[in-house]
């Protein structure tokens, strides 16, 4: 593939995932990306051959910026403390440039749960089962040495890891109905998330603490 090539395929792919975020796969229509990237319709296909295959390469790219580096996270040797602040600050900074990433995710797991598999498999090199075992290891013992000086709760890892993400995700997953409960401005939003990527570490590790 030449440089130009990769060049037009980058910029379709660019074009579809500001499309898909916005629109979802159902809703996605090929003209809509043709015209954000500024080509016509059959280069689509000609490089993506259907719609099908441009939103499995979406969905990777998206998932890719969410899950391997919390992954990463999780399986570092830095301490507790530090890999709650690290993953908060990931997932807030990341879900505040490109805030409808989280309800395209849900939404496409939903629709095709076999994805997820398959962009683990492929970040990952090898069979996703025993993925989890394997990355959170190195938490579990944490958890144990942490609970052993009694200064951690106990928790299981996995529940460990499902709070603080679900604590990090969810006002993005929620945000029209944030705005209008909270009764936030046009920047209140943006304050909102600064105020928690500020508090949330705090308060999740206070709650684990005995």
């Amino acid at each position: 593939m030449t440089d130009r090539d990769q060049d037009t395929e980058q910029r379709i792919l660019d074009a579809a995932h500001t499309v898909f975020l916005r629109r979802g796969t159902a809703g996605a229509r090929m003209q809509e990306i043709a015209d954000e990237a500024g080509v016509n319709k059959a280069l689509l296909h000609y490089y993506f051959r259907s719609k099908e295959r441009m939103a499995e390469a979406v969905f990777q790219r998206a998932a890719r910026r969410l899950f391997p580096p919390v992954l990463a996270i999780l399986a570092s040797d830095d301490a507790i403390e530090a890999k709650v602040e690290r993953t908060v600050a990931h997932y807030l900074d990341t879900l505040a440039e490109t805030p409808f990433l989280p309800g395209y995710v849900l939404a496409e797991l939903q629709h095709h749960p076999e994805r997820i598999t398959r962009t683990l498999e492929s970040l990952a090199g090898a069979p996703v089962q025993g993925l989890g075992l394997r990355v959170f290891a190195r938490l579990a013992e944490q958890i144990e040495e942490r609970v052993r000086d009694g200064t951690l709760r106990p928790i299981l890892p996995d529940q460990f890891v499902v709070n603080l993400l679900s604590l990090c995700i969810f006002p993005f997953a929620a945000r029209p109905m944030l705005e209008v409960v909270l009764g936030l401005g046009p920047d209140g939003f943006d304050a909102f998330i600064r105020e928690r990527k500020r508090t949330l570490p705090g308060f999740f590790l206070n709650a684990l603490r005995p």
